[in-house]
Parts: C-alpha cells; sequence; structure tokens
C-alpha cells in the first residue's frame, strides 16, 4: 500500500510541477502549485516526517502560497498566450537544472560503497535498531527547542512582535477628520452628567 501511495503523490507532484510552469492562467498555476505542496507533504508523510510534512501545509500552502494568489488576483495579470519566452529560457534552465544534477551527484558518490571491494564478513555489524529513540521527530524538536535553544526561540518570538508592531505603526494613517473614542471620558461619567433634560429650542 505505502509503494502504491508513493508512486501516486510522486506522479500527481510531478504532473502538477510541469503544470506549474505549463500553465497559461497565473491563478492556474498557483493552483497546481499549491496541489504540488500537497503532494509533497504525502510523501513526507510516508516517510514519517511528520514535522516537514506540517511545515509544508502550514507555511508554503497556507500563507506563501495563498499570498501568490491573492497577489496574482489583485493585480490583475494578462493571460499570456505566447510560449516564445518559455523557448527563449530554457537553455538557462537546462544548464542550471545539469548544474544541480552534478552537485547531487558530487555530494552523494561518497555514501556509495563498491560490493566488489568490500568485504561484508569482516565487517562489524551494528545493531542500528537498539540505538533508535522512540521518539517522534516532532517530539525530539519541541525538547530540543525547549529546553537547549528556548533562549533563541524567546528571541525570535520578540523580533516578531517588534516586526509586527512596526508593520502596524507603518501602515497607520492619522486622519484629523475621524472621529475617535475618548475612552477616559467614557469610563469616567457618572450618573448624574450622563442623563440631563435639553431643550428642544437648542436643538439644531
Amino acid at each position: 500500500m505505502e509503494q502504491v501511495l508513493f508512486y501516486l503523490f510522486s506522479a500527481v507532484a510531478i504532473l502538477s510541477g510541469l503544470m506549474v510552469i505549463r500553465a497559461e492562467n497565473p491563478v492556474h498555476s498557483v493552483l497546481f502549485l499549491i496541489l504540488t505542496f500537497f503532494n509533497v507533504s504525502g510523501l513526507l508523510l510516508l516517510l514519517e516526517v511528520e514535522f516537514l510534512a506540517m511545515v509544508f501545509l502550514v507555511v508554503y500552502v497556507g500563507a506563501i502560497a495563498v499570498l501568490f494568489l491573492f497577489v496574482v488576483m489583485m493585480l490583475n495579470i494578462k493571460i499570456g498566450k505566447d510560449n516564445n519566452d518559455l523557448l527563449k529560457y530554457l537553455p538557462i534552465g537546462a544548464i542550471v537544472g545539469v548544474i544541480f544534477l552534478m552537485e547531487i551527484f558530487l555530494i552523494t558518490r561518497k555514501d556509495y560503497v563498491a560490493l566488489s571491494t568490500t568485504d561484508l564478513g569482516s565487517t562489524p555489524l551494528i545493531e542500528w535498531g537498539s540505538l533508535f529513540n522512540s521518539l517522534t521527530n516532532v517530539e525530539v524538536l519541541g525538547q530540543l527547542m525547549y529546553t537547549y535553544y528556548f533562549y533563541f526561540f524567546i528571541v525570535a518570538g520578540f523580533i516578531l512582535l517588534v516586526a509586527m508592531i512596526g508593520a502596524i505603526i507603518l501602515t497607520m494613517q492619522a486622519s484629523a477628520n475621524v472621529r475617535r473614542q475618548q475612552i477616559f471620558q467614557q469610563v469616567s461619567r457618572n450618573m448624574e452628567s450622563a442623563v440631563f433634560l435639553v431643550n428642544d429650542k437648542n436643538v439644531n
């Protein structure tokens, strides 16, 4: 069952990733991007990496992709039907892709062991199952974040708080024509000064 889900998520992620760059409508591209994130989250769940899967859904889908969608819809970008730009940037994309694959190969080639030159009988076996921790990765990250690195966690919270306050102050626009509540005067009123008779002749 896991193998079937792996092939399903992988196929849909690859197809939706291709449709992100092939769709003519920018809104459709963002929707295909969201579908790609969902399938990648499914692959991470199959690998038992729950934290990264939730980060993909919360951060990328819930924030970044939705922000892209709102920006595209508000800017009213015209649908492009000319594919000459895609063909113009295809060589550059191919070069970047080849460089990326070469870097991955150079990083991972040292991890492989040639079976023909290795005597497995003389290699001591390690029981990795006895060295594993029974905690999930979310629990391990929580223990590290709230124990050893809680100083950095608190500092990050203060930085986000200052950024939020700064964004609110920068976006506020003071206007003289806006009526504002006088909270102190409203709270300090008593019954004698709050209820009084008004003469009809003095009312405009």
